[in-house]
C-alpha cells in the first residue's frame, strides 16, 4: 500500500493545542530537574514523533496498534497479532529467484569480492540486471513494487545465501534513498531518482549518524546553507554503510537551524569539497562503511525533501521501521546458516565414544536455536504485515528489531560458538570470520536498550497525556513542585485532575480482562497464547503504577523503564509466535514455537523448567538432527575444519 493511500492530510504548521502540549512538556521536564537545554532537545524529539504519527490515519497510529490496544484497552484481536500470507506475484518471484541464482553463482565462481574484500561493483550490477535493487520501487518508476511481506520473507531467504547482500537490499530500499524519496518526494524528485535507484544505476545509503550524534539526533551539526540555486553542505557523517563513490544518499542536515533531508549524489572521486574518512571497522567488512566529509559541497536546491508535516527527523524516523523488520528477517536467515553448520558438526564430533548429537546439552541448543528462528520468522511476518496494512508499527517493529538482534547474538555465542568449541576461532570458521557481523545488529537501527526505552515511551505516551498531564498542569497552576497527598491543600488542587485517573483505576480492578478464543490452537501453544493475552492486559496496572510512583523522574529511571519494556516485549513475542507456529503445517516448526514460548514464559515468571519440558527440548533436538529444519535444504554447510579422520 502506498503512503498516500494510508495517510491523512496534515497542515505543515503545528496547531495551537500541540504547541501548548510541547510547552508544557518542556516545563514539566524542567520541573523534574532537567536543564532547559535538555528539555528543549527532548521536546524536539517528541515533536518529531508526533509529526510522524500525524502522517498516518488515526486507526493506524501507535495508540491504535495491536500492542497498545492490548495493554491499555484490554482488547486483543488475535488476527491483529497474526501475519497474512505473502501474495508474491509471478514477476516479483522471478526477480527474487534470479537474484538468489546470481548470488549463488558469484559464490561458486568466487567472483563476489574484490581485492579489498569488498563486494565487487560488477556483482552489484549483475544483481541490478535481474531487478534486485528495484524490488521496493513502484512499477511506475521501473521497479517491481513488491509488498513488504514478500520482500521481508525474501530477505530471510537471501540471508541464507549471503547476509551482506541481503543487508544491502535493506540499506538501499528501506533506510537508503528509496524510501525517503518514494514517501516524501515530489513528482519531479521521484521521476528524477526512482528509475535510477530501481535499475541499480544509482545505489543508495542514508547518512544520519555523526561523530557526536547517534542516539541523540538533536546533536546534529552538519549544515546546508542556501546560496543562489544550491545548498552548500558542510559537516561530517560517520558509520555510513554503502558509502562509496557514485552513490545517492539521503543526507540529514540542518537547514536554517532545523533538521532536513537532502538527496545528494556523491561524486565519482574525492574533490576539494568532498572526501571519505576511512577507518578500520570489524563489522560490515564486505561493504564500504566510511565517514563523509563535506566542505561547502553543492547540492541543487530542488533536492530538498519537504514532508507535508514535520522536518528531516520525520523523514528519518519513517524509514527506520522497515529497516528494523529487515534486520529481523536477516537474522532469521543468518541463524539458519548457523543451524545448518551445527547439525553436521554435532554428528561428526565424538566425545567419550559418542557423537555430541546424542548429548542433552547440544540437543537443547539445537532446539533453542530452532525456537529463536521460528520467533524471528513470526515477528518478521507479523511486522511486515502491519506495515503493508498501513500501521505505523513503531512498537511492533522495535520488538522485531530487538528480538532479532539479541537472538542472533545468543545464537552466535551461546549456541553456535559453544557447540563448535575451539574451532570457532579458526580462520575460515563462520563464527571466527563473522562474529562482528553477528553482534553488530544489536547496535544497528538503534541500540537495543535505548530502543527498549523508546518502546516504553511510545507505550505510555497516550496514557500519560490523558491522565497524568492534567495532574501536572494542576500542580503547575498551583505552584506545587513536590505534591504531598497528606496535605489537604494539595488534594484540593488536584481534585478535578485526579478524577479521570481514579475512574480508570477503578475500571482496572472491577472489570475483567477480555478472553480471546485461542481454542483452535494446539497445546501447548494454546496455553502460551492465553498466558500472553492475560499478561499483556494485566501489565497496564504495573506500568501506570510506575508512572504514578516516579512521576516526572521516570525519565531518569532507565532501568525500570527497560525492565518493564522488556517484559511487555516478551509477552508480545510469545503471543505472536504461538499464533504463527499454530498455523504452520510442519510439526517441527510448531514444536520449535512452543519451545521458545515456554522459555520466554519462564523468564517472565521465574519458574524452573520441569523434567517434562527438558524432555520436550531433547526430543525436538533429536527430530531436527534426524529430519532437519525448514529453510536449511538449500544451505551448503560450512566445511568442518581440522578434521581428525583425514
Amino acid at each position: 500500500m502506498s503512503l498516500d493511500a494510508r495517510t491523512s492530510s496534515v497542515p505543515p504548521e503545528t496547531s495551537g493545542s500541540e504547541k501548548e502540549v510541547a510547552s508544557f512538556a518542556e516545563t514539566a521536564l524542567t520541573m523534574g530537574g532537567k536543564s532547559a537545554d535538555e528539555a528543549k532537545r527532548t521536546g524536539a524529539i517528541d515533536k518529531a514523533d508526533d509529526q510522524v504519527e500525524a502522517l498516518f490515519e488515526e486507526r493506524y497510529r501507535t495508540s491504535a496498534s495491536p500492542i497498545h490496544v492490548a495493554v491499555w484497552d484490554r482488547r486483543i484481536a488475535l488476527d491483529e497479532f497474526e501475519p497474512r500470507p505473502a501474495e508474491t506475484s509471478v514477476d516479483v518471484q522471478k526477480v527474487m529467484d534470479d537474484s538468489i541464482a546470481v548470488v549463488r553463482d558469484l559464490h561458486q565462481t568466487k567472483t563476489l569480492l574484490d581485492e579489498y574484500g569488498k563486494i565487487r561493483e560488477e556483482a552489484l550490477q549483475r544483481l541490478a540486471g535481474v531487478g534486485y535493487w528495484g524490488l521496493l520501487v513502484d512499477r511506475k518508476y521501473g521497479g517491481s513494487q513488491a509488498d513488504f511481506r514478500s520482500f521481508a520473507a525474501f530477505l530471510t531467504r537471501m540471508a541464507t545465501v549471503d547476509p551482506t547482500i541481503a543487508g544491502l537490499a535493506s540499506v538501499h530500499g528501506c533506510i537508503g534513498a528509496v524510501d525517503p524519496i518514494q514517501a516524501f518526494g515530489n513528482e519531479d524528485q521521484k521521476a528524477k531518482y526512482l528509475p535510477k535507484l530501481a535499475s541499480g544505476k544509482r545505489l543508495s545509503a542514508f547518512a544520519l549518524t555523526e561523530p557526536g550524534a547517534g542516539s541523540d539526533l538533536t546533536a546534529l551539526k552538519t549544515t546546508a546553507r542556501l546560496v543562489g540555486d544550491q545548498y552548500l553542505v558542510t559537516g561530517e557523517k560517520l558509520f555510513i554503510t554503502n558509502a562509496t563513490w557514485g552513490r545517492t544518499i539521503g543526507l540529514v542536515c540542518l537547514v536554517e537551524g532545523k533538521p532536513a533531508v537532502l538527496i545528494v549524489d556523491l561524486p565519482d572521486a574525492d574533490t576539494d569539497r568532498f572526501r571519505f574518512r576511512p577507518y578500520g571497522l570489524y563489522a560490515l567488512k564486505h561493504t564500504w562503511n566510511r565517514g563523509l566529509i563535506f566542505d561547502d559541497f553543492p547540492v541543487p536546491k530542488e533536492n530538498l525533501l519537504v514532508p507535508t508535516a514535520g522536518n528531516g527527523l520525520t523523514i528519518a524516523y519513517h524509514g527506520l521501521n522497515r529497516g528494523r523488520i529487515a534486520l529481523c528477517a536477516n537474522a532469521a536467515g543468518t541463524m539458519r546458516m548457523m543451524l545448518a553448520s551445527m547439525l553436521p558438526w554435532s554428528k561428526y564430533r565424538i566425545t567419550y565414544g559418542a557423537s555430541i548429537d546424542k548429548r542433552e546439552l547440544v540437543l537443547r541448543r539445537i532446539a533453542r536455536l530452532a525456537g529463536l528462528i521460528t520467533a524471528a520468522d513470526a515477528l518478521t511476518a507479523w511486522g511486515s504485515t502491519l506495515l503493508d496494512s498501513g500501521y505505523r508499527g513503531e512498537m511492533e517493529c522495535i520488538v522485531a528489531k530487538i528480538f532479532g538482534s539479541e537472538a542472533q547474538k545468543e545464537a552466535a555465542i551461546e549456541l553456535f560458538m559453544k557447540t563448535h568449541g575451539g574451532r570457532s576461532f579458526l580462520h575460515g570458521h563462520l563464527f571466527g570470520d563473522h562474529v562482528h557481523e553477528y553482534l553488530a545488529p544489536c547496535i544497528y537501527e538503534g541500540e537495543g536498550e535505548m530502543l527498549a526505552m523508546a518502546f516504553f515511551k511510545s507505550l505510555v505516551k497516550s496514557h500519560g497525556v490523558k491522565y497524568f498531564e492534567p495532574v501536572g498542569k494542576a500542580l503547575q497552576a498551583a505552584g506545587i513542585k513536590k505534591p504531598n497527598m497528606a496535605n489537604p491543600a494539595h488534594l484540593w488542587a488536584l481534585k478535578n485532575a485526579m478524577g479521570p485517573y481514579a475512574g480508570w483505576m477503578a475500571g482496572r480492578y472491577l472489570s475483567p480482562n477480555s478472553s480471546p478464543d485461542v481454542s483452535r490452537l494446539p497445546e501447548p501453544l494454546r496455553e502460551h497464547a492465553a498466558f500472553a493475552c492475560e499478561a499483556l492486559q494485566d501489565s497496564s496496572v504495573e506500568i501506570s503504577g510506575a508512572m504514578r510512583k516516579h512521576q516526572l523522574k521516570l525519565a531518569d529511571r532507565q532501568l525500570r523503564m527497560a525492565e518493564l519494556s522488556s517484559r511487555v516485549q516478551k509477552m508480545t513475542v510469545i503471543l505472536c509466535t504461538a499464533l504463527f507456529a499454530a498455523k504452520q503445517s510442519d510439526e517441527i516448526v510448531r514444536l520449535a514455537g512452543a519451545q521458545i514460548c515456554g522459555d520466554l514464559r519462564r523468564e517472565l515468571t521465574g519458574r524452573r523448567p520441569s523434567d517434562r519440558e527438558y524432555r520436550a527440548a531433547h526430543d525436538l533436538g533429536v527430530q531436527i538432527v534426524t529430519s532437519g529444519f525448514p529453510g536449511l535444504q538449500d544451505i551448503v554447510p560450512a566445511d568442518i575444519l581440522m578434521r581428525y579422520d583425514a
